[in-house]
């Protein structure tokens, strides 16, 4: 599946206040299922020694899917498309690893 099908097709289920003019929404959303993936990794380390099995990466999936939900939902209220903010991201990595700073803080380094 190409990231603008995902995208589109995920928009169709967007049932929030206000959607196509609120980042609150999204964002806060973002925020809370990526929480959720890293309450996994954090009980892994705490309940399986950090072992991971079948059954973690099934969870974990579906966490990221919920993650992928509301990155396109954010990206759409920005009028950005997922494959923009993808070849964007591959080109700034690109670029810093060719200029060695892939490591250190910064947005624009």
């Amino acid at each position: 599946m190409l990231l603008n099908d995902y995208q589109q097709q995920s928009r169709q289920t967007a049932r929030y206040p206000d959607a196509g003019n609120n980042l609150i929404y999204p964002t806060l959303g973002l925020t809370g299922e990526a929480g959720e993936v890293a309450d996994k990794v954090k009980k892994l380390i705490r309940d399986s020694e950090g072992v991971v099995d079948e059954r973690f990466t099934e969870d974990v999936a579906l966490e990221l899917g919920d993650v992928l939900w509301y990155v396109a939902q954010l990206a759409t209220e920005l009028g950005l498309s997922l494959e923009e903010v993808a070849s964007a991201n591959l080109s700034k990595l690109k670029s810093r690893s060719q200029r060695g700073t892939l490591q250190g803080e910064g947005d624009h380094r």
